[in-house]
């Protein structure tokens, strides 16, 4: 494992490489770590890594501004197990003492990272095994700190773009960006959506004009046919609430989850 660990951007790059080779998208499943409880959560993303080329693992946070009511009921119950980002360090490093070697981004926000220690975060995230952080509420203009840490020590730090983006945006975040770009495809929080925003094709095209690395859709990607549709416009795409909502459905919850992420795999290679 001292090989990922120490060359996370690279492990990230080839993820999205490897899936371009077979004319396919990387599928990026998000998980919240620590729900229902925290060996549930472990053996749910340990049963969904194979299918996945890269696995956004959620830190959980009182405040989750970007996410809709099923990531804050997951992140609520989490914390209330009393998840804190040094468990949540600690559940990566047992993942990948289990075995997993898909590349991990830390999603999680700002506060709980700030309180930790940036300088300690990103360190104890690397010796877990992680890859990668994805923070919604840390704008570009904001981010300097964090994303040279992340550089100096081999891991990306993941910027994001809205439809609403301007120009000026799309520029700076092209000029920064490390890893991928995370796209979100409608303008609001994440969870399943019936549609996405009527200008997405157009705006990935416009960043993709733009950025020299990958580009990921997230936010809204409720089925299949929908992850189908994303990949035929992205580089990767993201599915977390989907996900979770069929973890909540089954009493076998690993099972469910590794049938979902199934679904979604076989949707992207065919």
């Amino acid at each position: 494992m001292t090989n990922a660990i120490e060359n996370g951007r690279t492990q990230i790059a080839n993820a999205f490489a490897n899936a371009l080779q077979t004319k396919t998208a990387a599928l990026m499943p998000y998980y919240t770590l620590g729900y229902p409880d925290r060996e549930t959560s472990l053996n749910i993303v340990a049963s969904i890594a194979a299918d996945s080329d890269l696995l956004e693992l959620g830190i959980p946070f009182s405040d989750p501004l970007a996410d809709g009511p099923t990531i804050q009921h997951s992140t609520q119950v989490s914390l209330e197990n009393g998840t804190t980002v040094a468990a949540c360090l600690d559940m990566v490093r047992e993942l990948r003492q289990r075995g997993v070697q898909t590349p991990i981004c830390l999603m999680g926000y700002y506060n709980p990272m700030l309180a930790y220690g940036l300088e300690r975060f990103v360190q104890d995230a690397k010796s877990a095994g992680a890859q990668g952080f994805i923070v919604p509420d840390l704008p570009p203009e904001e981010a300097a700190e964090l994303a040279d840490l992340a550089a100096g020590a081999g891991l990306a730090y993941i910027y994001f773009l809205a439809p609403t983006s301007s120009m000026e945006r799309i520029d700076q975040v092209s000029q920064q960006a490390q890893g991928f770009i995370y796209l979100v495809s409608v303008t609001g929080v994440t969870g399943a959506h019936r549609s996405f925003h009527a200008g997405l094709a157009e705006f990935v095209e416009r960043v993709r004009a733009h950025a020299a690395v990958p580009l990921a859709i997230g936010f809204g990607i409720a089925t299949p046919d929908h992850a189908a549709s994303v990949a035929q416009l992205a580089d990767g795409v993201i599915v977390g609430s989907a996900l979770i909502n069929a973890v909540n459905a089954a009493e076998d919850k690993p099972a469910a989850a590794a049938t979902f992420v199934q679904s979604l795999r076989t949707a992207l290679d065919n």
